[in-house]
């Protein structure tokens, strides 16, 4: 009787335990900007090798898609932290949502328009009278202000195709230049058979048009609860460990995408190659300044979102109120 009181005492212990080892998993609800693919192989390295849940979480990693809007997601409750292009991010903080950037992987736009040589475009003077493929959503903010630049007026001096997210504009002759990105679209391009020769690509970067992308976003709101910045600050630690792994194992990070899909569609080659071009972008990776925002690329990004011409992006500069580094500072102690 004694022997079995002890059983079921040293149960109970091991029960309450185990109960509060499942309390003690905060849950994080991520949402990506696009499907499954080496875009966010930190996210799905960082899970896959353990490290959010060694930080004691329990993180959710939303996929997009075409008709998802990572603004959207957040606004409803639905997700805790976004990656978005910050574009889209401070037109959504203007219009209501009051985003707040915490951490930037990517230091560096990928963006471009891909051109084929046989459209007569060369440089950038040769885009009027010709169609542009854009991508729409949110994207197109880097676009608009380019052209603004240039003193292009969208379908007047230009004819603006809304792209769908594929390549079949360029190889359909439908339109002189695509967007792409560095890692994705512009490689479908030559998968499909156009020679790299016979292809112009601008880069944004270049054009001095580029704005930054693929940041981690919250509400305004959450960040004034300690429980929420700790929280985040654990989920940026596990992230920039994941991302780290990634840009040092692109072979490793690509298995880890392909596994994460559950459509099928990734395949290694791919993801291998499009994580090599996603690491261009991160020029902090391995080191203390991995995911930090520097405050001149973000002031830089709202100068680029503010010259828009008539049609800035924001009329009103955010100003400091657009990012914290509060997240990011307690995630590096």
């Amino acid at each position: 009787m004694a022997g079995s009181m002890i059983k079921g005492v040293a149960l109970a212990v091991t029960l309450a335990a185990a109960g509060f080892g499942a309390q003690a998993q905060e849950k994080v609800t991520v949402q990506l900007k696009w499907v499954p693919q080496a875009q966010f192989a930190g996210y799905y390295m960082a899970a896959a090798k353990g490290y959010y849940k060694a930080e004691g979480l329990d993180v959710t990693i939303k996929p997009g898609g075409p008709d998802i809007s990572p603004v959207q997601v957040i606004a409803g409750n639905q997700a805790d932290v976004v990656v978005n292009w910050m574009p889209d991010a401070l037109a959504a903080r203007e219009a209501g949502v009051p985003l707040v950037n915490i951490a930037q992987v990517f230091d560096k736009s990928g963006l471009m328009l891909t051109c084929r040589k046989d459209s007569g475009v060369a440089t950038s003077k040769d885009f009027k009278g010709k169609t542009l493929g854009v991508w729409f959503g949110g994207n197109e903010y880097p676009f608009l202000n380019w052209m603004g630049k240039l003193g292009l007026k969208p379908d007047v001096d230009v004819k603006v195709l809304k792209q769908g997210f594929n390549v079949d504009p360029l190889l359909q002759k439908q339109a002189a230049c695509i967007s792409t990105m560095i890692y994705n679209e512009y490689w479908q391009v030559v998968d499909a058979g156009i020679k790299e020769s016979d292809l112009v690509t601008f880069f944004y970067e270049k054009e001095g048009a580029a704005s930054l992308e693929d940041g981690l976003y919250v509400l305004e709101s959450k960040l004034k609860d300690k429980a929420f910045v700790a929280k985040m600050a654990k989920f940026l630690k596990a992230t920039f460990k994941g991302w780290n792994d990634a840009v040092k194992n692109p072979e490793e990070a690509a298995k880890v995408v392909v596994a994460a899909d559950p459509s099928g569609s990734a395949k290694l080659a791919v993801q291998k190659r499009q994580m090599e071009n996603v690491a261009k972008l991160i020029s902090n990776a391995g080191t203390p300044k991995v995911g930090y925002l520097e405050p001149a690329a973000y002031e830089r990004t709202v100068k680029v979102l503010l010259s828009g011409g008539s049609q800035p992006v924001i009329k009103k500069d955010p100003g400091k109120a657009g990012y914290s580094h509060a997240v990011w500072e307690a995630a590096s102690k």
